[in-house]
C-alpha cells in the first residue's frame, strides 16, 4: 500500500491527538513542555512526507511538487486538530469558564488604563464566554496552516538546497 501525503497526514494528526489527550489525561499543566510534542509530530510528519517525495523517482526536482506534496499532508492534519479543538472545546465548557473569570479580573485590572463600566465589563466577559470555542478554533486553524506552511517551505527548500549540491 503507498502511503500517500493524505495518509501520511492522517497518522500524523492521529498521532497529535492522542498525544493532546495523553497530555491532558496526564493532568501536565496547559503551559507543559510537553505541549511542544504535539507540534515536533507535526513538523516530523510533513517531514516525513515532503522528504519520501523529494526521494520519489515522481520528484522532478520543482518547488511547487515539494510544497503540493507538505500541503496535502498538513491540510488533513489542521482539519483533525481543529475538529478535535471544538469538540473537546464543547466537551469541556469549564474551560470558557476558566477564561472568562481570567478576563474578567485582566479587564478588572486595567480598569483604571481603559475607562470601562462593570457592565462594559461584565458585557465583554460574557462576549468572551459565548465566543470561546469559536475563537479557539479560529486561533487553530490559523495556527496550524501557518506552522504547516512554514515547515512545509523549509523542508521543500532543504530538499531542493541539498539535491542541487549533489
Amino acid at each position: 500500500m503507498k502511503l500517500t501525503p493524505a495518509i501520511k497526514g492522517l497518522i500524523t494528526g492521529l498521532l497529535m491527538l492522542a498525544t493532546a489527550l495523553a497530555i491532558f489525561y496526564a493532568k501536565l499543566p496547559a503551559d507543559s513542555q510537553f505541549q511542544y510534542i504535539v507540534y515536533v509530530l507535526y513538523a516530523l510528519g510533513i517531514a516525513w512526507t515532503v522528504l519520501s517525495f523529494g526521494r520519489s523517482p515522481a520528484f522532478t526536482g520543482k518547488f511547487s511538487e515539494l510544497f503540493g506534496q507538505g500541503f496535502r499532508c498538513f491540510i488533513v492534519v489542521t482539519l483533525i486538530m481543529v475538529t478535535f479543538t471544538g469538540v473537546f472545546s464543547n466537551m469541556h465548557p469549564e474551560f470558557a469558564e476558566e477564561a472568562s473569570v481570567a478576563y474578567k479580573e485582566q479587564l478588572i485590572a486595567q480598569k483604571n488604563k481603559s475607562n470601562k463600566t462593570p457592565a462594559q465589563i461584565d458585557e465583554e466577559v460574557a462576549t468572551l464566554k459565548k465566543q470561546y470555542t469559536l475563537r479557539l478554533v479560529s486561533a487553530s486553524i490559523f495556527g496550524y496552516l501557518v506552522i504547516g506552511a512554514i515547515t512545509t517551505a523549509a523542508v521543500a527548500g532543504l530538499v531542493l538546497i541539498t539535491r542541487r549540491n549533489q
